[in-house]
């Protein structure tokens, strides 16, 4: 199947991109820092207020391209908070293998391909980040790849 070759060379990419995939784990060094005028809603909707993140030491820098609510098999569920959830499960596999966690995402990109998910996208991922990590986050409605899927996600962690 040409689209699972596809994904897997993206695997492999991400893991030359990763550096030492069997480092030692430690606390990335990021420091959440806006300017003092910058926008915290467009509306009546609510942002992520933490907009800039200057790095002040890294060791690795990871960049997960898009994940994708897909199983093992291929598949993806019908319902857009289930296709969510195995999108984060698939970008956490991935920082696992890169011996990192949620606390090293840095920035995150999520795709969604339609506008009326982003109010239930932001709720589940601020549970699936509370406490864990801040990451600044894009959130762009467009077309997605497959049709069957409501959401990508793509990651840049650090370490």
């Amino acid at each position: 199947m040409q689209r699972r070759s596809f994904l897997l060379s993206s695997a492999a990419a991400m893991a030359l991109w990763s550096g030492r995939v069997g480092a030692a784990k430690s606390k990335p060094k990021i420091v959440a820092e806006n300017a003092a005028d910058a926008p915290t809603a467009c509306g009546n909707e609510p942002f992520n207020v933490t907009q800039a993140y200057p790095v002040t030491t890294a060791t690795r820098l990871l960049f997960v391209s898009g994940q994708i609510p897909v199983d093992a098999r291929g598949e993806a569920p019908r319902d857009f908070s289930e296709q969510y959830r195995l999108a984060w499960a698939n970008l956490e596999t991935q920082l696992h293998a890169a011996d990192m966690d949620l606390r090293h995402l840095a920035k995150l990109t999520v795709f969604l391909a339609r506008a009326s998910d982003r109010r239930r996208e932001r709720e589940i991922r601020r549970r699936l980040l509370a406490g864990r990590a801040d990451p600044a986050v894009s959130v762009v409605v467009t077309g997605i790849y497959d049709e069957a899927w409501y959401i990508e996600i793509e990651a840049i962690a650090l370490a």
